[in-house]
């Protein structure tokens, strides 16, 4: 899952990027309007958490322009403002869920979890492809009985492809949604960690699910055809 935080308060983003990393979703961050709204438009986000007030754009331009392009994601106000005229007008724009500022962290997941259940995006509580196994919940793979314990960046690989089965993903494809926005794109990092969740998941004499197809990339599937 990746999640786009807009907020000009850098303290509280990169606190906010820490807890979220530790639970396996890829962050983007933006620090005033314009740019978290380039972002929203330019990749694909499971959430968006906005601030209502930010630099160049506040949050309900943002929050007015990203609907107004037709972007789905739920979106979590985070604001110092609680005059409720000012909720009722994010939440007629758009707005999914409002949290005051200062809050607890606890709180924050809560509502994160809350919001990427909603049926369009809910995780399952487990994917089963074969015999290989990918647990939501205690964020393993599974195969044979055989627990498989895997990075961030390795589980977010796996669970996109459990998410699209037998779809030919390529490498932009795979690093707009498991890689933060700053990666670099020329890098060889997509293929090192394919090359580690295929030593991991595969025993000798097992099927490998990940399917190379050269220039084009990755197909997640039990054949390769």
């Amino acid at each position: 899952m990746k999640i786009l935080i807009i907020d000009d308060e850098k303290d509280i983003v990169s606190f906010l990027i820490r807890g979220l990393k530790s639970k396996n979703y890829v962050v983007d961050a933006a620090y005033d309007g314009e740019r978290g709204a380039f972002l929203a438009r330019s990749n694909h986000y499971d959430l968006i958490v906005l601030d209502g007030n930010l630099p160049n754009l506040d949050g309900l331009a943002v929050l007015k322009e990203i609907r107004k392009e037709g972007i789905k994601a739920p979106v979590l106000i985070l604001t110092v403002e609680a005059e409720p005229a000012k909720k009722g007008e994010m939440f007629r724009q758009g707005a999914d869920d409002y949290l005051t500022k200062p809050f607890l962290f606890d709180e924050f997941v809560w509502r994160v979890e809350a919001l990427l259940r909603r049926p369009q995006i809910r995780p399952e509580k487990s994917w089963r492809l074969g015999n290989l196994q990918l647990d939501h919940k205690s964020q393993l793979a599974i195969r044979n009985g055989r627990r498989i314990y895997l990075t961030g960046k390795e589980y977010a690989l796996l669970e996109l492809f459990f998410r699209r089965p037998d779809e030919v993903l390529s490498r932009s494809q795979i690093m707009d949604n498991v890689w933060e926005n700053n990666a670099d794109p020329f890098s060889n990092t997509i293929e090192a960690h394919i090359m580690s969740l295929r030593k991991k998941l595969n025993l000798s004499g097992e099927i490998d699910y990940i399917h190379t197809f050269p220039g084009r990339g990755y197909k997640f599937s039990l054949r390769r055809l």
